[in-house]
């Protein structure tokens, strides 16, 4: 399963840069566009696969939270990360803008801090949803029960995140 993630992130970063390869090096806009319209396909994959090792009798594990959380950061940032790496691609080999830096004091970073912190919010609760999906279709909560320790860390991390982001609206950062 470890494995089935590592090679879901490649996937991930390899279907994106050569989509944007082909956008901005090639006239192919078409090819380009089905290419990164298949970048989310890569949950799909990771998500069906989780499915099916569980289904079969696998072993709830610490993986399968891993997955889990694997699907929720990507629902919540993926459409971000796809932005922040067509604005690089863009400038470097296509004569764009410079990429948009995000704020870095003063209200507009407080307002962008909370908005990462919703971002993190969203990522953890389809976590949430997409391990209990697997416990309901492996239908044994005590053999799911290892899925779920995935979350006690996050919890606190999700927490402290929230401190953090949330502080700037109280105490901006000056420029």
């Amino acid at each position: 399963m470890i494995a089935l993630i590592i090679g879901c992130e490649i996937g991930f970063w390899v279907l994106l840069l050569i989509g944007l390869a082909v956008r901005y090096l090639t006239s192919a806009r078409r090819l380009s566009n089905v290419l990164l319209a298949s970048v989310p396909l890569v949950d799909v994959v990771l998500l069906a696969a989780s499915v099916i090792d569980l289904r079969r009798g696998g072993e709830a594990s610490l993986t399968h939270g891993l997955a889990a959380i694997y699907i929720g950061v990507s629902i919540a940032f993926g459409s971000q990360m796809i932005d922040w790496a067509d604005q690089r691609f863009a400038h470097r080999f296509a004569g764009g803008p410079a990429p948009i830096r995000p704020p870095k004091a003063g209200r507009e970073h407080a307002a962008r801090e909370r908005g990462q912190w919703l971002k993190h919010l969203l990522a953890y609760a389809v976590a949430a949803a997409v391990l209990g999906v697997f416990t309901l279709l492996v239908g044994d909560t005590d053999r799911t029960a290892p899925l779920w320790g995935v979350m006690a860390p996050w919890t606190l991390i999700l927490a402290i995140d929230f401190v953090v982001s949330f502080s700037y609206t109280i105490m901006p950062r000056r420029s």
